[in-house]
């Protein structure tokens, strides 16, 4: 257990001293809607961890109440993934299905007491109805039904009479509640659709907020442990159990702040388009931040683990910078893995002067590493290096192999340049060399002097190998969608050579490739005719030094605070702003905590949306964009107005640019104080959306393309991200995605 508690152990270790619980039971409650990211982890590593921690148990529950969206894989997902991790949840797993009887019973004593109703008019009116922050709701005259009709009417509900849509139960509260979400919430909807467990047995199923709850009193959870988003759902939770009287211990809601990373999209909703849109090759893609794409592209449990252990646990979001999680498993791995020699483009180099064969004793791991072992790599007159390990016109400072310059390959011999073979184009095909026999690495006597050691492989001896080169999947910050994807997160390299002892050892072993990085074998697609490597992580943080010097000015370094514990509460007018914004605006909780917290922010929100109505696009931007400006300077410094930025979101809302164009906009309106009107006229920023513009692009691509049109109709159909990113490309990211994606579609299948 950590001496240093966190806000959450605070609260358990509390209820513990005092008696209030005989066991601590958390439960990780997830929805199988898809499969699980690293946010997820976060969630496990602490419902699992606490329970861990004071002795008592964590259940597995799927939170299956969604019969549209819901399916077995994402099940098995779930706990492939928990298991992966090194927890347990015991002999069962836990379906929120297998309580639908007791909800449904319980649901009944509600309307019994006169506490909840069924009620008939449509979504706008019920948005209407709902009334704001300012003003109270509106009750429906369906309340007034007398408790034998609103029984008739559930149970007929429950027996498939009805329509979708055209019932719902309510709970019977306070229509002009200060908690929005308390006036008159859902408790049951009508959905007639398969369940992927109950089959077609009911016909109406519970809300999150009724049958979370009782969830977990069922199970005899003690602590309910959420993320922020359902902060303003507590309410729901406590008056649910309190209504019904159920008697103690009964379990409490506690949140938490989710995990946000940088580069990376942890919406399941966008996770599942990128699967759908072939844009990766499934869930398990090595560059989906899924715990399935992390297992499969090779990171350890023990890297997430100490990822999640070293972020802590909050009760602020924050965003937790992505080098962070690549730091942990490049320490966890640098720690454990064999280094062993690999060439992913290689030059053919003879030694003239070397004949025979022989095998050379190699370490495979350096003196400050714990570990012991070795192998023999077998070395002779042709071997491979990596091309760029030679120059015949070297910079400064380039310490590897010219002709004038020697260098020693990696636990053998120095070697000299004599001669450099080139072909009719120029291109360097292979080095006449000559080694340097008293030169053998451990017993060097040469007295020659070298700066640098080089990979190398046996020509005779080396296997053929498949190299996969991942990096990161979105290339922005904050990335939006399938506009921002790294045209470059993905390079296969078909005929890397690699040292034999590597295919010998176990096939899910991980290994350092010297100079490239950490590899695993890819557990689907490797074989012995033709393995297959993933790989893991660099070295170092390669993208820290591409980011910068795509930089032509160095932008100051805005401290990331991470809170750990306690957030000092709201005043009465920030508490009433947070309201506001989440009830009236329905804005998230994070954005609207930020907003509500910081005067100069929310004042200008509330400026810009003087001038536009469009509350949540407004508070993105101003959460990120002009929070980043004012952290800088005043806000009377700043060189656009609020009313600019509603000038520019309008122009996103209407579809005149796209999101993406949009951030380049807003950079170029904090430089000059242009309208954006005006900059996006000058720069011919205006978003392609008329299919008579894209189709006739989209038709050039298809026609230079033949084998790639040939291969989907075949069925690979995970190149249809292909087409859309040339259009994209093409169009230098103007054309709007969704009438790209949809008009690729319909010309492929045609």
């Amino acid at each position: 257990m950590n001496e240093s508690k966190d806000f959450l152990r605070t609260i358990v270790e509390e209820d513990v001293k005092s008696g209030k619980y005989q066991e601590v039971v958390t439960r990780f409650p997830p929805e199988p809607n898809g499969f699980p990211h690293i946010g997820h982890a976060k969630s496990i590593c602490i419902n699992f961890g606490i329970a861990s921690d004071y002795h008592g148990h964590c259940n597995l529950r799927m939170d299956d109440t969604n019969p549209t969206k819901e399916d077995t894989k994402y099940v098995e997902a779930l706990k492939d993934a928990v298991e992966w991790l090194g927890f347990d949840w015991g002999d069962n797993v836990y379906f929120t299905s297998d309580y639908f009887p007791k909800l449904y019973d319980y649901a009944v004593t509600l309307i019994k007491m006169g506490k909840a109703y069924v009620d008939s008019i449509n979504e706008q009116e019920m948005r209407e109805y709902r009334g704001t922050v300012t003003e109270a709701g509106k009750r429906s005259k369906y309340a007034q039904r007398s408790i034998e009709e609103n029984l008739d009417l559930f149970e007929r509900m429950k027996n498939g009479e009805f329509k979708d849509g055209e019932h719902v139960l309510r709970a019977k509260i306070d229509m002009s509640a200060a908690n929005m979400k308390m006036r008159d919430p859902l408790l049951y909807r009508i959905r007639h659709a398969h369940h992927f467990r109950a089959g077609n047995e009911w016909s109406i199923y519970p809300m999150y907020d009724f049958a979370h709850c009782l969830s977990d009193y069922i199970e005899g959870i003690s602590h309910s442990i959420c993320t922020l988003e359902f902060e303003n759902n507590r309410d729901i939770y406590n008056w649910v159990l309190d209504t019904l009287g159920l008697t103690a211990p009964r379990p409490y809601q506690h949140e938490f702040a989710r995990l946000g990373i940088n580069y990376t999209v942890m919406s399941k909703r966008k996770l599942l388009e990128l699967v759908e849109g072939g844009q990766v090759s499934g869930w398990d893609d090595p560059r989906m931040p899924t715990i399935a794409g992390y297992k499969r592209r090779g990171y350890t449990p023990e890297s997430i683990l100490n990822f999640c252990d070293q972020i802590g646990i909050a009760k602020a979001n924050s965003m937790v910078d992505v080098a962070q999680l690549e730091f942990c498993i490049r320490d966890d791995l640098n720690k454990k893995v064999p280094r062993v020699l690999c060439v992913i483009d290689p030059l053919k180099v003879t030694i003239e002067n070397y004949e025979g064969h022989e095998k050379i004793d190699a370490p495979y791991y350096p003196h400050d590493v714990p570990k012991e072992g070795s192998r023999k790599l077998p070395f002779s007159k042709k071997i491979y290096i990596e091309r760029d390990d030679f120059m015949e016109k070297p910079p400064k400072d380039y310490y590897r192999l010219t002709p004038e310059q020697p260098v020693r390959l990696k636990h053998a011999y120095i070697i000299t340049c004599k001669e450099v073979i080139k072909d009719a184009n120029g291109n360097i095909v292979e080095i006449k060399a000559e080694y340097h026999p008293d030169s053998k690495s451990g017993a060097d006597t040469s007295g020659i002097k070298v700066k640098s050691a080089i990979q190398w492989v046996s020509a005779a001896e080396a296997k053929e190998v498949e190299i996969r080169l991942y990096d990161r999947l979105f290339k922005d910050e904050a990335p939006e969608g399938i506009e921002d994807i790294n045209p470059d997160s993905l390079q296969v390299i078909k005929n890397a050579l690699i040292e034999p002892a590597v295919i010998t050892e176990k096939p899910d072993e991980r290994f350092q490739f010297e100079r490239h990085g950490y590899f695993y074998a890819d557990p689907i697609d490797y074989t012995d005719e033709k393995p297959v490597f993933n790989k893991i992580v660099g070295l170092k943080d390669s993208w820290a030094k591409k980011k910068k010097t795509a930089q032509s000015t160095p932008k100051p370094q805005v401290k990331k605070v991470h809170v750990d514990g306690e957030v000092a509460p709201m005043n009465e007018a920030q508490q009433k702003l947070f309201d506001k914004y989440t009830n009236e605006f329905g804005l998230n909780s994070e954005v609207a905590n930020t907003l509500s917290r910081d005067e100069h922010l929310s004042s200008f929100y509330e400026e810009a949306h003087t001038v536009l109505n469009s509350p949540i696009n407004l508070a993105n931007i101003v959460t990120n964009e002009v929070a980043r400006e004012l952290k800088q300077m005043q806000t009377d410094e700043l060189k656009f107005s609020a009313k600019q930025i509603a000038e520019l979101i309008k122009m996103v809302d209407d579809g005149t640019i796209s999101n993406k164009i949009a951030k380049q906009v807003f950079e170029e309106m904090a430089k000059s104080g242009e309208n954006p009107a005006q900059i996006v006229e000058a720069k011919g920023l205006v978003q392609i959306s008329d299919p008579a513009k894209i189709s006739p692009i989209i038709d050039e691509i298809i026609a230079k393309n033949p084998d790639n049109v040939a291969k989907f109709k075949a069925g690979n159909t995970k190149l249809l991200g292909f087409f859309v990113g040339q259009v994209l490309k093409t169009t230098g990211g103007k054309a709007n995605p969704k009438v790209v994606n949809e008009l690729v579609a319909q010309k492929l299948t045609s």
